[in-house]
Parts: structure tokens; C-alpha cells; sequence
């Protein structure tokens, strides 16, 4: 029966008993039998050092074409991950698990056994990269991507599953935070939604208010009723209970919440199901990038969702609005994970390079009194006479000074700029423009992350390490002068970018894809094999 079998996750039992059969091989086999096994092994290993290192040390003895138990357990938990592959969001198509079944199933000779034990491993440590760390490579997405992604040493996961208990190895290699759980229920969920159709027809309007009526009002009414965000109703009019319904969308998606259905709430209303669940699926793989401890106190900077938040013990205990860099070349905020070591009181802003020969250079060179706000200075940190100088001698190239501007009001990092060294020279800072915090997109900076309430995450921060943070910070502050605070416990960062994330409630709240970089991920990930199911709505 199992000859003429499809495979499909439907027969995940029937498969699991074909990866129950019996190799054949005697439990304690004749010396040329051995011998011819282990060569094969040998042979075949060659083809992955982590592999080859594994059996080496293992002395080539098999780790699931034995008999026994044990390696009839470790094949069935193989098969039975692989027929479960969709769940996470990676596709069936990149294990071939109909090609694993037929060597098993076609396995007579020892030679063909030792080959078979090498294949299983090789699909084990193919599936266990993936579901741990990522199909992708982040940094060949978009260069703005800048995550080190945790790979585990295949060797290293082979011991383990030759020591723990199979089944609870496998479902060990996923991300365990609540958060992956989450997604992968929400893209469940998403799925049967579409099956039955999406959320029906979309609004044919590029606009509603609060007192509007008609065809169009009913069907913004019927969409979010069936997106879960009102109540059944019969209304044609844009009464309270949908303006209430709207701000609840507008809350979930990041908008302003003015209960008014405006060109950009009617855009986001009207993207379909199936792009939803794009979402929640490129959510599933940068979930798997960021598989690594997050640290019992870190800080969560989200770029979709313009916010940073101080978790401890996976609970938001502080949260403020942020502007990040804007869309355009290299002023796009990068996404990595760094430690934030130290804070600067009264800070001076030492203007990046490339701000210094894009933006000031060329001001310089038609007015030598241009940027006064800003102090020059040579190479040994002299002030540079600007009377004196003729700046258009120099190019982007060899322009030779630093250009710095002393702590005050109007300084462009405001009161205080928090520090986590990198090479990106990326780092969180108050702003003078708070003008900017009130808009909806945020993106107006040169890449670093503005805090719209810088001092009370630095009370935040300082309050582990001084009984009163305030006054501490406050201080330091009326005295003008640039200080250095160490924090005397470093805190993880990490710079995010996450179109659908989970709400507390479980739900999947949506931002927009202001640099789209998910919308790269998603490309590549169908490169790889990824398929939605394809009713819109």
C-alpha cells in the first residue's frame, strides 16, 4: 500500500509506519558487513564536515538505521516533522520527503543502508537549521538587515538527538517565545479564513466619516464585522457603533485613532487576507533569525510600529513613541541586537561623516558661515577659522575636519543619547522636533532611533542601579556639562522590524511595511517554495 502513496501531510501516519520498517541489518552483524556499512557511511558523509565529524566520533555506528526502538522512534519523528513543515511556514517541497521514503523503502544491501543512514541525517540537519534559524540569509534580503542569525553546530545536534528522547528533540528545535506559538495559531487561523472566502468584498470608496451613508458605508460595515471589530448590525449608516469599530481597526494597525476612515484607513481595510498572512509568515521566519536568548531585561525596538519598549520578564513595563530613519538610501534604520552599555547626559552631537560631506560640505563651500550652530575642528581638535578657510578646496573625499555641536536646547540629540557601540554608529537620542512624534509614519531620521520620552526611559533604565532615578538624571542635567553614566548592568537591544505581531489578546496586529524589506522576504521565501492558499479577500 505504501508503494502507490502520494505524499502529503494527510498520510503523515501511513508514512510514519514506513519509516517504522525494519533495515534488515542484524544487531550485531558480521564483520564484513560492518566494515561494508561503515564505508558506506564514510562515503557518503564525506559530502558534510559536521556530518563526517559525527560519525567519526561515533565510530560510524548508526544513529537511525539501527534496530530497536530508539531508531525506529528517531525515523518516525523525522518523517512526522517533515509532514509537519507547512505549520511553520516552510515549504514541503525543500525536503523531499518522498525521495527519503523511497531510499528507505528501496534500502537492501548494506552499502544502500549505510547511504540511507547519511540521507536521514543530512534531511535531519536540513530541517533542523531551517526550523531553528531561518531558510534565509537576512543580510542577502536587504542590507538593512543586519541580524546574526544563530546557526547550530551540526554535529552538536546530531549528539543531542542521539541522547534525548526524539520527539522532544524535534519539537525542542523550534523558537520556543510565546510569540511563535502565537503566529503559527494566527496563521492557522488565517488560512481556514481564506478557504471560506477572506472577508469579503472590499470598500469602494477612497474615504468615509462619521455620518456618511450607503453602499459603501455597508460594505466597510460587513468587512470589519468579519475581520472581528464590530458587531453584527443592519445599519447603512457611519453611526457610533463603526466609528468605534474604526478606531479599534486604527488601534491594531498603527494609525491615528480618530475614528474617521481616511485614504490610509481605507487602504489598510481593504488589504486582503492573503496578504495578511504574507505577513504572519515572513513574522514566522524573522522569529526564526532571532531564535537567541532576548535577556530577562531587554530593550524592544520595533520600526513598523515607530515605539521602543523596556520588557522585563517578557511584560512591557515601558513603552514611548519613535521616529526612525526615513526611506531613502542609507538613512534607512538597520536591524541588529547590541547591548546598551551607557547613557550621555548633556550630549554633543559629533556629526557622522557622511552627513558631514552630503549635507554640510556643500552649504560650507557656498558660505563659509553656513551651520553656525556647528563647531569645526582639525585633526588634534583645534577650532577651525572659518574667515580663513576655503572650503571649496575640498571634496567628499578629502574634506579633512570634524564637525561637532556643543550640548544645549538645540542640540540635534536633545538632552540625552543612549549608547550601545557598533559599527553602525546607531543609537537611541531625545530630539528638540517633537513636532514629529504626533504624525502617523515616523520616519523623518538619519537612521538613528528618537525617543519621544527620552527622560522617562533613562528614570526607567537608572532606576535597577539608584533609589532615585529622577533626581539623579535631573542633576546631572541642570548642570549642563556632558556626562557619561554607566549602566551598571548592560542591557540587550534589539532593532526590529515586524509587520504582524501578537497582541495580548492573542490576535495579530498589523503595521505597514515602511522600508519593504517583508515584502523582499516574502519574494524570496516563495523563491524558496513558500504557497499560500490563493482566494483574496
Amino acid at each position: 500500500m505504501f508503494v502507490k502513496m502520494r505524499w502529503t501531510a494527510t498520510h503523515t501516519c501511513a508514512v510514519i509506519a514506513l519509516a517504522a520498517m525494519s533495515f534488515g541489518v542484524p544487531t550485531t552483524p558480521a564483520k564484513a558487513q560492518v566494515t561494508a556499512y561503515k564505508q558506506a557511511v564514510a562515503e557518503a558523509a564525506a559530502q558534510d564536515d559536521e556530518v563526517a565529524a559525527f560519525y567519526r566520533q561515533a565510530n560510524y555506528a548508526p544513529l537511525w538505521t539501527g534496530e530497536g526502538e530508539v531508531f525506529t522512534a528517531r525515523r518516525a519523528a523525522l518523517m512526522a516533522a517533515l509532514a509537519d513543515v507547512d505549520k511553520h511556514g516552510l515549504p514541503a517541497s525543500r525536503y523531499d520527503a518522498a525521495g527519503l521514503l523511497n531510499k528507505m523503502k528501496a534500502a537492501h544491501t548494506t552499502r544502500d543502508i549505510g547511504m540511507v543512514e547519511v540521507a536521514l541525517s543530512l534531511a535531519f540537519l536540513h530541517y533542523a537549521h531551517d526550523i531553528s534559524s531561518g531558510i534565509l540569509v537576512p543580510s542577502q534580503i536587504d542590507a538593512g538587515i543586519l541580524r546574526e542569525v544563530p546557526r547550530r553546530d551540526g554535529t552538536e545536534l546530531l549528539k543531542g538527538l542521539s541522547t534525548n528522547n526524539p520527539r522532544a528533540y524535534f519539537a525542542s528545535l523550534a523558537p520556543h517565545n510565546p510569540e511563535y506559538r502565537e503566529l503559527m495559531k494566527e496563521k492557522i487561523r488565517f488560512e481556514r479564513l481564506i478557504a471560506a472566502g477572506g472577508w469579503g468584498p472590499t470598500v469602494p470608496a477612497n474615504s468615509l466619516k462619521p455620518g456618511d451613508s450607503g453602499d459603501a458605508v455597508v460594505a466597510m460595515r460587513n468587512r470589519l464585522i468579519a475581520m472581528g471589530y464590530m458587531e453584527r448590525s443592519v445599519s447603512r449608516d457611519y453611526d457610533a457603533a463603526l466609528e468605534e469599530a474604526v478606531r479599534v481597526f486604527q488601534h491594531a494597525h498603527g494609525l491615528l485613532e480618530d475614528g474617521v476612515a481616511g485614504a490610509g484607513t481605507v487602504d489598510e481595510i481593504n488589504i486582503s487576507a492573503d496578504d495578511r498572512l504574507k505577513s504572519i509568515v515572513v513574522a514566522l521566519e524573522r522569529e526564526r533569525w532571532m531564535n537567541i536568548p532576548r535577556g530577562k531585561r531587554h530593550i524592544l525596538v520595533n520600526m513598523t510600529d515607530f515605539t521602543a519598549k523596556i520588557i522585563d520578564d517578557g511584560r512591557v513595563t515601558f513603552e514611548t513613541r519613535s521616529v526612525i530613519g526615513m526611506d531613502q538610501g542609507d538613512r534607512r534604520s538597520p536591524e541588529f541586537s547590541d547591548e546598551m552599555e551607557h547613557m550621555i547626559i548633556n550630549p554633543s552631537w559629533h556629526v557622522p561623516r557622511s552627513i558631514i560631506v552630503k549635507e554640510y560640505l556643500p552649504q560650507l563651500q557656498n558660505n563659509p558661515n553656513a551651520a553656525r550652530h556647528l563647531i569645526i575642528t582639525d585633526s588634534r581638535g583645534r577650532r577651525v577659522d572659518r574667515a580663513n578657510m576655503d572650503f571649496t578646496q575640498f571634496s567628499t573625499r578629502n574634506f579633512p575636519f570634524d564637525m561637532r555641536q556643543a550640548p544645549g536646547d538645540a542640540n540635534a540629540l536633545g538632552k540625552v543619547k543612549f549608547m550601545f557601540p557598533n559599527a553602525n554608529n546607531i543609537y537611541l537620542h531625545d530630539t528638540p522636533a517633537k513636532n514629529l512624534f504626533s504624525r502617523e509614519v515616523r520616519a523623518y531620521s538619519h537612521g538613528c532611533i528618537r525617543l519621544a520620552d527620552p527622560f522617562d526611559f533613562a528614570y526607567a533604565l537608572l532606576a535597577v542601579q539608584t533609589e532615585d532615578p529622577q533626581s539623579f538624571f535631573q542633576n546631572i542635567l541642570k548642570s549642563g556639562r556632558e556626562t557619561k553614566v554607566d549602566l551598571e548592568q548592560h542591557v540587550p537591544v534589539h532593532l526590529i522590524y515586524r509587520t504582524a505581531e501578537i497582541d495580548a489578546r492573542g490576535r495579530t496586529e498589523f503595521r505597514r511595511d515602511v522600508y519593504g524589506r517583508d515584502g523582499k522576504i516574502w519574494d524570496a521565501l516563495q523563491r524558496a517554495g513558500v504557497a499560500l492558499p490563493s482566494v483574496q479577500g
